[in-house]
């Protein structure tokens, strides 16, 4: 088995054409004529995934974030890319990434945050022209109150607290979302005719809405995480009799701490 392989069956499903302009998408570390023995996927390229991979015996890791976004201007243990890079090439670790490419299709993040959510009729919310875009949007079962609506996210993603915006007056029956950072997006979660957006990373001024509109920021890595699930199975079932490792420690990943 090589790279390339590993690689072909991760962008038939997300293409690396999707892949937004500033992105990092594809093959960070490594040759793709590179042979694999084993593969270990996580969510984020870190200094601790390596080594779990090392343990493990997979000489290729496949993330949902790129371990490398833009130029280095010095690699050294000091740093947590910089240890991850070391670690990696020192290694034989092919490191790839499938970031916003499987944002854009929607069996991809958003699909999955709407899927979660039991919701029917899903379309991209910010097509690109071609059925590809950011984020989701779709009908619940039924029109939900705001308490209902907020238990139903917080079991749906695993969730203690969700940072809001005024809850609307009347019954939530759409839903937008985009996984990661949608602030970008909520003008278009609004024009859907969503009452309820749910992403990460919002902004103070963000959360003044107007109208029969809420937004609920449940996180970057728990609006994202199940991508991960998403990669292994896919690979697995491309490829049954081959070692594919999900992180044991995905769960805990998330570097945000709420104390």
């Amino acid at each position: 088995m090589k790279v390339s392989d590993i690689a072909s069956v991760v962008e038939s499903f997300a293409p690396l054409g999707l892949q937004e302009k500033w992105d990092n998408s594809g093959l960070a570390i490594g040759s793709p004529d590179s042979e694999v023995h084993g593969v270990l996927v996580g969510f984020d390229c870190t200094p601790e995934l390596i080594s779990e991979a090392i343990r493990v015996g997979a000489d290729m890791v496949i993330t949902h974030h790129p371990l490398i976004f833009g130029g280095l201007k010095k690699i050294c243990p000091e740093d947590p890319v910089g240890k991850a890079v070391m670690m990696a090439v020192s290694n034989g670790i092919a490191v790839y990434a499938a970031h916003t490419n499987a944002d854009k299709v929607i069996e991809g993040v958003s699909g999955a945050m709407a899927r979660r959510l039991g919701l029917k009729d899903i379309q991209v919310l910010d097509d690109d022209g071609d059925g590809h875009g950011l984020g989701a949007v779709g009908i619940l079962q039924s029109p939900l109150a705001v308490p209902e609506a907020l238990e139903l996210v917080r079991s749906a993603f695993g969730l203690s607290v969700v940072r809001c915006s005024r809850p609307v007056g009347c019954k939530i029956s759409k839903v937008a979302m985009c996984g990661g950072s949608g602030s970008s997006l909520i003008s278009a979660a609004q024009a859907s005719g969503a009452q309820l957006y749910l992403c990460g990373d919002v902004s103070y001024h963000h959360f003044f809405t107007s109208g029969d509109f809420m937004i609920m920021d449940i996180g970057h890595f728990e609006s994202e995480v199940e991508i991960a699930e998403i990669l292994f199975s896919l690979i697995r079932k491309n490829f049954p009799n081959f070692a594919v490792h999900m992180s044991s420690d995905i769960r805990n990943a998330n570097p945000i701490y709420y104390l």
